[in-house]
C-alpha cells in the first residue's frame, strides 16, 4: 500500500476493526443508513442468490444445477439490481454484496436499500460490509446457531457502527475498488488458467508413460482394447481381476463408538481426496476395537482406493497404510505381477474408462466386479519401476510449479483483501485517483505483488 497516500487527518472512531478514520468522516449504524423491504414477487422473476464469493446475481448466471430448490417459495421477497443482499446463515463466509439483477431471494436474505440514496453508493457499501465478513469481524459476533456458522440478521446488521464518508468520496473509492480488483482478478484467473493447464499437462505424462513406456523406439502393437490403444510389444494387456489379490467395496460401520476423532486407524470418503495420487489423512478415524469386533473392516497398506460412484467416480489413490473406508470406495490390493504404485498410476490414466464402464444411464457405479474388469497394459516389473521413478519425478516438477502457481494466487487474494480494507477505512487516499486510459498496467499490479 506504499505507493497510496493516507489522508491528512485522522481520529479515533471508537471501533476497534476501523481504528482511526479520517477526520471529516462520520459514523453511522446501518438502520440509519439502510432500510430492510420486502417487495412482492413477480412471476416472471428468477431466483437470486447471495454466492461467497460476494457476487449475488441470478442463479442461472452461474449455473443451473447443484442448488437446493424450495418446494414452496413461502416468504420470498422481490430483489432489484443495486440492492444490499445480506445472507443471514452464510453471511459471516462472505455471502454479501450488491445484486447485479431483478429477481426475488428467500428470507434468509435481508434485502437493503438506502433510507437516503442521493447520499449513499451502494457499491462503496457493498464493499464495506463484506470485507466485514472476510475479516472475520460477522464472525466474531459469536451468536451461531449453526456449526461453523454465525447468524447475521438485519437485527445483528442494523446495530452495527459503519463509516459514512461525503458520498463523492464513497463513489470514487467504490470506482477505485472496481478497478483495482478487475486487475487483480484477471491476473488470478491467469493463474488459475495455469493450474488448469498444468494438470492436464501432469495426466498426459503419467498417462503416456503407463500406456506407452519410456521408449519411443519400442515396438508396438495393438492392445485389442479401444481406450488404450497401441502398448510396446512386450507389454501384457491384464484386467484388473488377475492383477489383484483382493477387490472390494468398504463399508461403514453401524456402531458410532467405532468412530474416533483421534488418530487411530483412518476411515476414507471421497471428500478425503484433494488430487494428489496418495492419501495420507482423513477427517475420521476407526477405533482398534471396532476392526477387532468386525464392525469396521481394515485393509492393508500399499492398496489403492477408487472412487465408485458420484461426480468423482474413478479418482484414485495409493494408501502406503493399514486402514479403512466406506462403500462408495473400492480398494484393490496387487499381487506380485505389479507394483502398487504403477497400479495407482495406471489406474489414474482410466477414468473414462470407468464412468463407461459405470451405469451412467442413473448414477455412475463401478463397483467391485466392474473394477475388475478394467483392463491395463502391464510391462515388466523392472520397467514398472523405471516408470514409477520417472513419474515420481514428473510430479514433482509440476507440484513445485503448482505449489507457485497457488502461492501466486494466495498473494493476489490477500492483496485484494488488504486493499479493499484500506479503501473502505480511509487508510488511503483514493480522492485524486484517475482511472488510466487503458489496462496496460496490469503487468505492473502484478510485479507489484511478486515484489
Amino acid at each position: 500500500m506504499s505507493k497510496y497516500q493516507t489522508y491528512p487527518e485522522y481520529k479515533d472512531s471508537g471501533i476497534d476493526w476501523l481504528k482511526e478514520m479520517p477526520s471529516h468522516w462520520h459514523l453511522r449504524k446501518a438502520k440509519h443508513i439502510f432500510q430492510r423491504v420486502q417487495r412482492p414477487i413477480r412471476e416472471t422473476d428468477g431466483v437470486v442468490t447471495a454466492f461467497r464469493d460476494g457476487q449475488v446475481t441470478l442463479r442461472s448466471n452461474r449455473r443451473t444445477d447443484g442448488f437446493t430448490n424450495s418446494l414452496k417459495e413461502i416468504g420470498y421477497q422481490g430483489v432489484r439490481v443495486n440492492d444490499l443482499l445480506v445472507h443471514a446463515m452464510d453471511g459471516f463466509a462472505g455471502a454479501i454484496g450488491i445484486s447485479d439483477s431483478d429477481g426475488k431471494c428467500s428470507p434468509v436474505c435481508s434485502v437493503c436499500v438506502p433510507w437516503n440514496k442521493e447520499n449513499t453508493n451502494m457499491p462503496y457499501y457493498g464493499y464495506l460490509v463484506r470485507q466485514l465478513a472476510v475479516t472475520d469481524f460477522i464472525s466474531s459476533l459469536a451468536k451461531g446457531i449453526r456449526e461453523r456458522s454465525t447468524e447475521f440478521r438485519f437485527s445483528e446488521f442494523s446495530g452495527l457502527l459503519l463509516a459514512y464518508p461525503p458520498v463523492e468520496e464513497q463513489t470514487q473509492i467504490a470506482a477505485f475498488l472496481d478497478h483495482e480488483t478487475a486487475k487483480i482478478d484477471t491476473l488470478i484467473e491467469k493463474q488459475q488458467q495455469l493450474i488448469e493447464l498444468l494438470k492436464e499437462k501432469r495426466q498426459a505424462v503419467i498417462s503416456h508413460a503407463v500406456t506407452k513406456g519410456l521408449n519411443p523406439d519400442a515396438p508396438m502393437k495393438d492392445s485389442g482394447v479401444e481406450w488404450l490403444g497401441e502398448v510396446p510389444e512386450h507389454w501384457v494387456v491384464s484386467s484388473i481381476k488377475y492383477l489383484s489379490s483382493f477387490v472390494g467395496t468398504g463399508g461403514t460401520p453401524k456402531d458410532d463408538s467405532s468412530f474416533t476423532e483421534h488418530e487411530d486407524i483412518c476411515w476414507f470418503t471421497p471428500g478425503d481426496f484433494k488430487g494428489t495420487l496418495t492419501i495420507s489423512k482423513s477427517n475420521k478415524y476407526v477405533t482398534k476395537q471396532s476392526i477387532a469386533r468386525n464392525d469396521a473392516k481394515i485393509y492393508p497398506r500399499n492398496s489403492v482406493l477408487i472412487i465408485g460412484i458420484g461426480a468423482t467416480l474413478g479418482k484414485v489413490a495409493l494408501c502406503k497404510y493399514d486402514f479403512s473406508c466406506n462403500q462408495q470406495i473400492n480398494i484393490v490390493t496387487p499381487n506380485n505381477k505389479i507394483k502398487s504404485n504403477f497400479l495407482a498410476y495406471a489406474l489414474n490414466a482410466q477414468v473414462e474408462q470407468m464412468k463407461l464402464q459405470s451405469n451412467s444411464s442413473t448414477i455412475g457405479i463401478m463397483n467391485q466386479e466392474k473394477t475388475k474388469q478394467i483392463a491395463i497394459a502391464v510391462p515388466p516389473i523392472n520397467e514398472q519401476l523405471s516408470i514409477n521413478s520417472y513419474i515420481n519425478n514428473v510430479l514433482e516438477q509440476f507440484d513445485k510449479l503448482l505449489l507457485k502457481a497457488n502461492k501466486q494466487i494466495d498473494l493476489l487474494q490477500e492483496r485484494r483483501t488488504a486493499l479493499i480494507s484500506a479503501a473502505v477505512t480511509g487508510k488511503i487516499d483514493v480522492r485524486n485517483w484517475v482511472a488510466p486510459a487503458t489496462s496496460s498496467d496490469t503487468n505492473a499490479a502484478q510485479q507489484e505483488v511478486i515484489a
